[in-house]
């Protein structure tokens, strides 16, 4: 068969071709630039299901919100339209099971490795700096989807496809090509086109087994065709029997793609698995055993030192004792991270604790001095703090404090360092800046808080902060590190005596303007 008769074939095929009802009628409404997010809620709504499910992943943490989700048209303005689609999308697609006996396709096996591509390519999105990685995880889970769309349409000779993959004899795009006619990602592409799927979702579902063949000028789509391409490089790590050649080749193409540093893909990997189990957990997925990368590795690793052996030397329980003993290493080096970390972290807040900040700015006065570099401090105090306290109780006290430093993590850089220095009281270290970078970085954590409705239990309140900052000039100046605690509280001082909800700049000669 040409490429066109099973393309024919498909589109003929009720079962296969048609979108699932709620999924296709939401594509239709958000491509309408007139449709409220109350037309989609009362949509989503006509499905009590859905709607659960939709309530349910709102509340956990693969969104984290700092308040309870309590309805639909909550979610969807809390979350935003493209996510509310991508959500209804997953939980559409998740929802296609196997309803033939006969039919040998893994549906199981598949949404499994659909849904830990997803999660890779949300991931690797989010190192790159988007702020709604939530259509690429869409695009992920449904990057394959014509291998799904083919099994149902040609049953056997889609088990012979399989058959082939798993005995290691050809690239599974030539096998559909060869034994079907068509592979899986024309389909998936020329079906999605069928369902309306915006050019976001479809065309990296075409290109993602060879991105290099996208001649396209859109650096978006450029950008997202390269992420699902790795994300399945993860996936063949995770799924196939060569994990430490796909390992080797998602280390070279991430960095040639996309820039990515050693310490960036090693952090992708390292999340992945965790990520993946807590994600399926939203989902409804039953995703048993599954493996860290370090884990897969490891095996790979020791099975290909024993195969290395002479065949006398082979035994299966040196092993499982060599995988074991890694395992049992790795934990206890994880282990120790986290106690290290747990050490140097606010319980209440989750940001440094007093003890850390004092070692850290130790340590980055030394520093700025021998690379001759401007060094700031900043002290951040709440306004009229004890109010929220005996006004609405330690409880939306503690909420505020923790909101907060929600708010002023995501403002600076991943250098910069925020700790709680006590109370309601908190330092910023910012690295390599001179006081008026810091004037700049300090109003715009001002603003964004001044602006900020604090939402708990269904309660909006208003926060002010202010803040006082004084620089060191590390290799010049000779005050000590505590005389440069004491200048950014003498500028905070007079920050709250001129009103509060302000910055103060310190200098030597006590003039202050902020």
């Amino acid at each position: 068969m040409t490429k066109d008769e099973v393309l024919n074939r498909v589109l003929k095929s009720a079962t296969v071709s048609t979108l699932p009802s709620i999924a296709s009628k939401l594509i239709s409404i958000t491509s309408n630039e007139e449709t409220s997010s109350s037309d989609i809620a009362n949509l989503i709504l006509k499905d009590a299901s859905l709607s659960t499910k939709i309530l349910k992943i709102a509340n956990s943490a693969f969104y984290s919100f700092p308040y309870k989700i309590s309805t639909v048209h909550q979610a969807i303005s809390s979350i935003g339209i493209n996510s509310i689609r991508s959500l209804v999308l997953s939980f559409s697609f998740l929802s296609m099971k196997n309803n033939n006996k006969k039919d040998l396709f893994d549906y199981e096996k598949f949404w499994e490795q659909s849904l830990s591509t997803a999660v890779a390519a949300k991931l690797i999105m989010a190192r790159i700096g988007t702020k709604n990685p939530e259509e690429i995880f869409i695009a992920g889970l449904l990057q394959d989807i014509g291998e799904l769309i083919l099994a149902r349409s040609f049953p056997e000779q889609y088990h012979q496809v399989l058959s082939c993959v798993s005995n290691g004899e050809q690239d599974i795009i030539k096998l559909e090509q060869e034994i079907i006619g068509a592979d899986h990602t024309f389909i998936g592409y020329e079906i999605t086109t069928n369902w309306n799927f915006p050019n976001g979702l479809k065309i990296p579902i075409l290109y993602h087994h060879c991105p290099e063949t996208y001649k396209g000028n859109d650096k978006k789509l450029k950008t997202a065709i390269n992420v699902i391409y790795l994300s399945l490089l993860i996936k063949n790590i995770m799924y196939s029997n060569k994990p430490r050649e796909y390992h080797q080749k998602f280390l070279n193409d991430s960095k040639k793609m996309l820039g990515f540093s050693d310490d960036v893909t090693s952090k992708i990997l390292d999340n992945v698995s965790s990520e993946i189990n807590q994600t399926a957990s939203f989902f409804e997925l039953n995703i048993k055993n599954q493996k860290s990368i370090e884990e897969i590795l490891h095996e790979a690793n020791v099975a290909l030192s024993i195969i290395n052996l002479s065949y006398e030397q082979m035994n299966k329980e040196l092993i499982a004792t060599k995988i074991q003993l890694q395992k049992i290493s790795a934990d206890l080096a994880e282990k120790n991270k986290r106690l290290e970390k747990l050490a140097h972290i606010d319980g209440l807040t989750q940001v440094y604790n007093h003890r850390y900040f004092q070692s850290y700015l130790e340590k980055e006065i030394s520093r700025s001095a021998r690379r001759k570099e401007t060094l700031c401090l900043i002290l951040a105090d709440v306004d009229h703090f004890k109010y929220f306290n005996d006004s609405y109780g330690h409880q939306v006290g503690d909420f505020i404090l923790k909101e907060l430093c929600t708010l002023m993590s995501k403002a600076l850089r991943d250098y910069d360092l925020l700790a709680r220095y006590g109370g309601e009281e908190f330092a910023i270290i910012l690295v390599a800046t001179t006081q008026q970078k810091a004037l700049v970085v300090a109003e715009k954590l001002r603003e964004t808080i001044a602006m900020h409705s604090f939402i708990h239990n269904d309660k909006a309140y208003t926060v002010t902060v202010s803040f006082g900052i004084a620089e060191i000039k590390a290799a010049v100046d000779t005050f000590s590190k505590n005389e440069l605690i004491s200048f950014a509280d003498k500028a905070l001082f007079e920050s709250k005596k001129n009103g509060r909800n302000r910055v103060t700049i310190y200098t030597p000669k006590k003039s202050w303007f902020g």
